[in-house]
């Protein structure tokens, strides 16, 4: 598989069958699939609520694995016009850049 995105990106994934999408770290693409660490979109919301709050952790990121059989697209996660990215909408609620919470800027 051809390296488009860098390893360390954040990035929104949309897998098929069945339909489901994640943000999180790229870790890692091969010819057979893609290793991420991320959380579902459906549950990003509330997990960014969370720590927000200073809750007690009940969301989090996983470690996985998808077969390249289900990946559909990835984005790099970045705004679109006035719509702001995920990672800027974390930065806005948390308070500090996503990369800085999941230790990539180190």
């Amino acid at each position: 598989m051809e390296q488009g995105l860098p390893t360390s990106s954040l990035v929104i994934l949309h897998l098929v069958n069945p339909k489901e999408k994640f943000w999180g770290v790229l870790l890692a693409t091969t010819d057979v699939g893609v290793t991420m660490r991320g959380i579902s979109l459906d549950s990003f919301e509330d997990w960014v609520g969370q720590l927000a709050r200073d809750d007690e952790p009940t969301l989090g990121l996983a470690t996985m694995f998808v077969p390249l059989f289900r990946v559909e697209r990835i984005f790099l996660d970045e705004p679109v016009g006035a719509i702001p990215s995920c990672s800027d909408h974390f930065s806005d609620r948390v308070g500090l850049p996503p990369s800085e919470f999941l230790g990539l800027d180190a």
